[in-house]
């Protein structure tokens, strides 16, 4: 038999806190079993052939049992697969992997365990709440808030908790809540003890309920505090007053739409969300070579004609290099000529074959590119200008005026992209939105197909509108959109700080 299977901890739902091992395992999986806690983020890990299974339980409402499950991994395992069981937290902490691991020892199935970071102890950190603090308490402990149902008494002494422990931490015990307070209060515990709950700890969607053991009940249901989340018991919830980070962040709590394209918006994604934010992605374009190549083939056949080489956009430096190389080229080809970008970004972008850009305008968009234009000799001169089909036309003839040929090669095209148009218009009918960006003027004109054609205005009624730059304001304006916010750098850093200052 070759099966084996890997309990593996998922981590309390940052995915940045899964275990490298956990990682590993997951990408060497036939087969993957995975909880309502773990982070769907960890799918993309997940080779793309494995089978993938959710076994998720939630307040009750189980995808299959405990036993179900049980079967299902060893019967995996005894067909020959490779099986990654991926549990929220750490699976022997309250994760039931014990009974798992019991199971897979009496079918003679080999495992291993990979411990993963417990909700437990990363779930009051990302709150400001220290386990253990020596001004407080040298101890802590972990305890159920869901005991076993079928068991004649409990097993938790519930005096010595009162006692003797310093710090008391509860998993699974958002419904038992009031018996916990009942029962600790009974054995002594002083109702001005501390308490807090933090729900979806370690996510962007986490928050925090604080009181004492005398008001926590009423606290919680005032706020609506629901599961999952973990119950703090003790002095050191204290230190959250000046020690909380997580929940600091400028965007926290911020529902925002990301309109880029899919390939393009990770880094957006990445920014809003290190702020807080909660990036919600619908793409309205996606970025594709162009149905004919044969103008730009030509244009690199005849490279030495040009004097210089003018991008626009990542994509443009993208697309122009690999079209380059796979003609047979490399970048000595291009050893005579000057070289202008539009930004940053992309002048980043060309030095990762080597090449430094000869001009960089002080902001960016094509008009600035052709004020950098100014010092420059182009009469006579040659200028190859690949960019995306839809763009503007103000570079090439600017250029043309100041008396350089230019030739505007197609090297890349924006199609609209539709798919999450009904879910787009769920979220905004539910006020789960708060925000809007816009990167381009294309995502603008796309943006706005995936909206209805009446009422569409009422949709965004409460929403706020953020754009890169004003260029794409102009066109979002045009169309009826109200912008907020207009960066006044025209970058992925510039349209977060404007959002930023914006939110304060």
């Amino acid at each position: 038999m070759n099966g084996k299977v890997y309990l593996v901890g998922a981590g309390p739902g940052d995915p940045g806190l899964l275990t490298i091992k956990g990682r590993e395992c997951i990408a060497k999986a036939d087969v993957l079993v995975y909880d309502y806690l773990a982070s769907p983020a960890l799918l993309k890990y997940a080779a793309a052939d494995a089978e993938k299974i959710y076994v998720g339980k939630k307040g009750g409402d189980h995808t299959l049992s405990q036993d179900g499950i049980n079967d299902l991994i060893a019967q995996k395992a005894l067909d020959g697969h490779i099986v990654t069981r991926l549990k929220g937290g750490d699976p022997f902490i309250f994760g039931r992997g014990g009974e798992e691991a019991e199971v897979l020892i009496s079918k003679g199935i080999p495992f291993e365990v990979v411990p993963g970071v417990t909700s437990a102890i990363a779930a009051p950190a990302y709150a400001g709440i220290p386990l253990t603090h020596r001004k407080f308490t040298s101890n802590v402990a972990f305890v159920t808030g869901h005991e076993d149902p079928n068991k004649d008494q409990s097993s938790i002494d519930w005096e010595a908790l009162a006692r003797g422990i310093g710090t008391l931490v509860f998993l699974m015990g958002v419904k038992n809540l009031p018996h916990i307070v009942e029962r600790l209060l009974a054995s002594g515990k002083p109702a001005d003890t501390p308490v807090a709950l933090v729900r979806w700890g370690t996510t962007l969607r986490q928050a925090t309920v604080t009181g004492n053991l005398g008001n926590i009940v009423e606290a919680v249901a005032k706020a609506g505090l629901k599961a999952p989340a973990v119950i703090v018991v003790g002095g050191v919830v204290s230190l959250r007053q000046t020690m909380q980070w997580f929940e600091n962040k400028p965007l926290m709590g911020q529902k925002i739409v990301v309109t880029r394209a899919r390939e393009q918006a990770s880094g957006l994604v990445d920014r809003l969300s290190e702020l807080g934010a909660q990036c919600l992605e619908y793409p309205t374009i996606e970025v594709v070579a162009p149905d004919d190549w044969q103008p730009l083939d030509a244009a690199i056949d005849s490279l030495a004609d040009y004097d210089w080489l003018v991008f626009t956009s990542v994509n443009g430096v993208k697309y122009f290099f690999e079209r380059l190389f796979a003609k047979g080229p490399d970048v000595r080809a291009l050893g005579h000529l000057k070289t202008a970008v539009i930004g940053p970004v992309t002048k980043a972008r060309l030095a990762d074959f080597g090449i430094t850009a000869d001009i960089l305008p002080k902001s960016y968009r094509a008009e600035s590119v052709v004020a950098a234009f100014a010092g420059q000799a182009l009469q006579g001169k040659k200028v190859l200008l690949p960019r995306a089909r839809e763009a503007r036309a103000v570079l090439p003839v600017e250029l043309e005026k100041m008396g350089a040929s230019v030739d505007e090669i197609t090297t890349y095209v924006t199609h609209p992209v539709n798919d999450g148009a009904t879910d787009l218009a769920a979220d905004l009918r539910a006020g789960k939105v708060d925000l809007i960006t816009f990167t381009s003027s294309s995502t603008v004109t796309n943006f706005k197909a995936l909206l209805p054609a009446k009422g569409w205005r009422d949709l965004l009624a409460g929403t706020r509108i953020a754009s890169i730059g004003p260029i794409t304001t102009e066109t979002a304006e045009k169309l009826g959109f109200e912008v907020d916010i207009t960066a006044d750098t025209y970058t992925i850093p510039g349209l977060c700080t404007a959002i930023i200052a914006a939110s304060r």
